[in-house]
């Protein structure tokens, strides 16, 4: 069934994107930082699903790595058929008063890797005349809540543009834009979410169901759920200035 490389591939969304697309018979190239984690999740799916899985460990904030995974996307051994740029952690601090370095790493992970890596994927992609690219969004992307949402935007805006370019070449380009879901994404960076309506959340295995059936029908934009696409709907209506004030009241949590 072809060959998928999901980045920050052994937790939350990406490790169900890893276990959906492996019993969909799909070989997998798994990526992320931690080496050890990166072996047992593959073993696990080898056993359970049969399929071909390779680890990549890589920081997608270090360049050098991030050049190896983008010479894996170009390798004509197992290519790559699917790509999705699932990588991303919330910042977790204001703008002006914060960590300027944990800053730039967020925008590496979240905005360069993806244009890099779907750079890699695109060319090869279009001259065999086939494949996909899934960038995981949010719906954050359509407020004002730091760079978290500024990062998520400009992965929606690029991929649009991205789909757009790819138009009749057989190679699509979808932008996942979930609202909170139920994963380990807001407690792996101590964000308190007691305040979120149950109503609020999505679970994993929905959005990533949801996402791949918007990308073998070529959607561009994947928003799980009827209540995240009304609040899609009604955020896009908005006057910003109402959309700004809302930002303004966060705490710190994000939508993932």
């Amino acid at each position: 069934m072809g060959t998928a490389l999901i980045t920050g591939a052994t937790a939350g969304l990406g490790l169900e994107f890893a276990w959906q697309l492996a019993t969909a018979r799909h070989d997998l190239v798994l990526v992320a930082r931690d080496t050890e984690r990166l072996e047992r999740v593959a073993g696990h799916l080898h056993a359970a699903a049969g399929v071909h899985v390779e680890v990549l460990a890589a920081d997608l904030s270090d360049r050098a790595d991030v050049d190896r995974v983008a010479d894996r996307l170009r390798s004509t051994e197992r290519p790559v058929g699917l790509l999705v740029n699932n990588a991303g952690f919330a910042v977790r601090q204001r703008f002006v008063d914060g960590d300027l370095d944990r800053e730039e790493r967020a925008f590496d992970v979240m905005v360069r890797a993806v244009m890099v890596l779907s750079h890699a994927a695109a060319g090869p992609m279009t001259a065999r005349g086939r494949g996909a690219i899934l960038n995981v969004a949010s719906v954050a992307a359509l407020t004002a809540s730091g760079t978290y949402s500024a990062h998520k935007a400009w992965v929606r805006s690029f991929t649009e543009g991205l789909a757009v370019e790819l138009a009749g070449t057989g190679v699509t380009a979808t932008v996942l834009c979930p609202g909170f879901v139920h994963t380990e994404f807001h407690e792996r960076a101590e964000l308190d979410m007691g305040a979120v309506p149950e109503a609020a959340w999505l679970r994993a295995d929905d959005v990533v169901a949801t996402a791949l059936a918007d990308v073998r029908r070529g959607a561009v934009i994947s928003t799980p759920s009827v209540r995240y696409r009304l609040v899609s709907a009604l955020l896009r209506t908005l006057p910003r200035s109402a959309v700004r004030a809302v930002g303004s009241h966060r705490p710190g949590s994000r939508a993932r």
